[in-house]
């Protein structure tokens, strides 16, 4: 099977088929109702994808105040948060992946974008979808959790004691590479003609990197990976300190999501070398 497709590929055939580039600006796009439909998908999932998981980080921190609840082994704990955050990923992007590509994240829009995977104009509206939504979703949590929501943080990124700022902005670099590299390589349509006898579900392998660096960098950043979820969350909470590094959680996921467009396109799928090739055979 791998031989023949090399012999495909070789032949100037292939057994899959890229999509074309996107266009830089498509104002096309403006009079589509389908576009303005993946807005609104875009806006209810980052809503709801906030909405559950500041809620759990609030519990568990409810669960854990040793003034409320002297058992300090209570509450969903590290795993469970990371569990709603990966959990939630995987729900909303098999919801919505059909309707606005399931993006839920401004890194994974930038990083699409950077790919041409999108236009200038969805990337742009998707990130002002996402952090409406953001903002809405985390409004929700003040209003029914008001009595606990100041008192525990707002579920707001912060900086955590101990760690320097180039410690947090690393974290969140790698962290949003892992998370763009996964969405790159499970919506890979060379993958899905390669590994059609694989039936893996695109949104599970992105849930999961979530949920895996959600467990490696909880305790540095709070984990951030996603400049709508940050900024939501610091828009509501209001406080300076959500504030002090809130520069950390756009620019490490931008830079994290740029290398992994980056090293997805041009190093696993020799998009400059193929260029090149084709170049040089029209000349």
């Amino acid at each position: 099977m791998t031989k023949d497709v090399e012999v495909a590929e070789h032949h100037g055939g292939k057994d899959y088929q890229d999509p074309p580039p996107a266009p830089l600006i498509d104002a096309e796009e403006l009079t589509k109702w389908s576009f303005y439909r993946a807005l609104i998908a875009e806006f209810i999932a980052t809503l709801l994808f906030l909405y559950v998981t500041v809620l759990t980080v609030i519990g568990y921190k409810v669960q854990t105040d040793p003034a409320l609840n002297p058992d300090q082994c209570g509450g969903v704990g590290i795993l469970g948060i990371a569990w709603a955050f990966g959990g939630m990923i995987f729900i909303l992007v098999y919801c919505t992946a059909g309707i606005s590509g399931g993006h839920i994240n401004p890194a994974v829009t930038f990083g699409l974008f950077l790919a041409r995977k999108v236009s200038l104009i969805r990337a742009v509206l998707y990130m002002v979808a996402q952090c409406l939504g953001a903002i809405c979703g985390v409004g929700l949590v003040k209003a029914f959790q008001s009595s606990y929501y100041n008192r525990y943080g707002g579920g707001a990124n912060e900086l955590a004691d101990g760690y320097n700022k180039g410690t947090g902005l690393g974290a969140e670099i790698i962290g949003t590479f892992v998370l763009v590299y996964t969405v790159f390589s499970a919506t890979d349509p060379k993958r899905s003609a390669r590994d059609s006898h694989v039936p893996v579900l695109a949104p599970l392998p992105i849930g999961f990197a979530v949920f895996m660096v959600h467990l490696a960098t909880i305790p540095i950043t709070g984990t951030g990976i996603n400049p709508a979820r940050s900024f939501g969350a610091a828009v509501i909470y209001g406080k300076e300190k959500a504030w002090d590094d809130h520069w950390i959680f756009w620019v490490g996921p931008f830079i994290g999501a740029a290398a992994a467009a980056f090293y997805h396109q041009f190093v696993l799928r020799a998009a400059a070398i193929k260029a090149l090739g084709s170049f040089r055979s029209n000349a």
